[in-house]
């Protein structure tokens, strides 16, 4: 039996197949699963990974001999789980996925009833890395019963917009050989939509490109098409199709600030004086925005959990995050990527504007790309950057490691969760000013024994 600890992340398991996680241990973290939550019914989907039919089938099984009934929903991107758990009744919603991971890996995503987040990933790995007895001895088996969502999905997703003001753009779509490739052709059957597919075959080998949009490289076939047709905006999205990343008829990528503060200004439009969340490391312009349109904006450390905790505490209708995911209250405070990009092709249809020109509108500031340093001693270099900046600085804040705010610029340095990592995050007036703090930045890391990752 093959499981390796370090695969349980704070919100889903991401294993390479063989040689961190077996078969024989995935129906161990099953059987972990069962104990901590004691469900009486699943719901289990999955997505186009090579290993995801055989693992899907094990994990059915296994719930379904443990006394669980069990609804097979067959394929399902992961915002089409986060629907299904918010609809329906059972106890847990489970996917098998591992997101835009390349070929080798597979994993597990899970929800609780009413799309809540699953925050007990560790505790379910210190049971199955146990010597724990975790034989379930049920008296009789669970049942099997498909499901079939689609329908309810599709109507889900055009209940958060106008399509009556939907104009009939020219779209490019990457899917990358993911889930948004299973669902998008329904969907494109009641848009007025004309739609160059890219990849929307499932093919868990990923042929053409691994579904990761926020590596450059993965998005230049639809940038490359975009610009080819002449599209009024191109959407691509990563492998298990709940983060998307759009991209004007210019060829240039939406950043998540942008899209942030595009999705926030329709959200104000209307639902005026809404609670907008925003993460840490999202810029300035994401704030401007919510005060311009009379919304009330919070921001809100890094994490998936994190946000849906904080949204469901403060009644926030719509959360964004620097990293493509879009949070949205009518979605079970779930993320969606194809709910925000319906959202942002609505408000262009709606201010008669191309989508450049939003861009133009929002890309106030100049940021960088996040830097990561392997440090040792996480706690000592994020003191000593506050001590050394903060004399100077008009504020100091400690809601996502330490962030340092000028009049001119600001930086948060963050560590990360998971590995002996700090992120930096940079973001200035001009380009010149981001090149000069970026520079000083990493030095600074760097003298504090800091060793760039590359």
């Amino acid at each position: 039996m093959i499981i390796d600890p370090s695969i349980f992340h704070d919100y889903d398991i991401r294993a390479v197949v063989g040689k961190q996680l077996d078969e024989e241990g995935l129906v161990r973290i099953a059987h972990a699963i069962i104990k901590i939550f004691n469900p009486k019914q699943v719901q289990i989907g999955h997505d186009m990974r090579v290993t995801s039919p055989q693992f899907h089938k094990l994990f059915m099984e296994t719930f379904a001999n443990a006394g669980i009934d069990v609804f097979d929903l067959g394929y399902v991107s992961t915002d089409m789980l986060f629907y299904a758990a918010g609809v329906y009744d059972e106890d847990l919603s489970i996917t098998i996925s591992a997101s835009h991971n390349p070929p080798e890996y597979n994993g597990i995503k899970m929800a609780k009833k009413g799309s809540l987040p699953v925050g007990e990933t560790m505790q379910i790995r210190d049971l199955a890395v146990s010597d724990a007895n975790l034989d379930p001895n049920a008296d009789k088996k669970g049942t099997i019963q498909k499901r079939d969502i689609m329908q309810g999905w599709i109507d889900h997703i055009l209940s958060f917009i106008d399509i009556s003001k939907m104009k009939a753009f020219n779209v490019v779509s990457d899917t990358g050989n993911g889930m948004a490739g299973y669902y998008l052709p329904t969907l494109e059957k009641k848009l007025p939509w004309k739609v160059t597919r890219l990849f929307y075959e499932l093919d868990g080998t990923f042929p053409n490109h691994v579904p990761s949009p926020i590596e450059e490289k993965n998005r230049l076939d639809c940038i490359n098409k975009v610009k080819e047709i002449g599209a009024d905006f191109g959407m691509i999205f990563d492998g298990d199709g709940d983060r998307v990343f759009m991209i004007d008829e210019k060829g240039r990528t939406l950043s998540g600030t942008i899209m942030t503060a595009i999705i926030a200004e329709s959200v104000l439009k209307n639902i005026p004086g809404s609670t907008i969340l925003y993460n840490a490391i999202v810029g300035r312009v994401v704030p401007e925005v919510i005060k311009r349109d009379g919304g009330k904006g919070l921001r809100v450390r890094v994490g998936y959990t994190l946000i849906k905790k904080a949204m469901r505490e403060n009644g926030a209708e719509f959360c964004g995050e620097h990293s493509g995911h879009y949070f949205f209250k009518k979605n079970f405070f779930a993320d969606s990527a194809i709910i925000a990009a319906a959202i942002v092709a609505e408000l262009i249809s709606v201010k008669n504007k191309k989508l450049s020109e939003l861009y133009d509108e929002y890309d106030k500031y100049r940021s960088s790309e996040e830097i990561n340093f392997i440090v040792d001693d996480k706690e000592k270099v994020m003191k000593a950057i506050e001590t050394e900046f903060k004399p100077l600085a008009d504020s100091v804040d400690w809601l996502d490691g330490v962030s340092v705010w000028f009049k001119e610029y600001w930086f948060n340095v963050r560590p990360s969760n998971t590995e002996p990592l700090l992120r930096l995050n940079v973001e200035a007036d001009n380009s010149e000013l981001l090149e000069e703090k970026i520079t000083e930045l990493v030095s600074k890391i760097e003298s504090l024994g800091g060793r760039q990752k590359i």
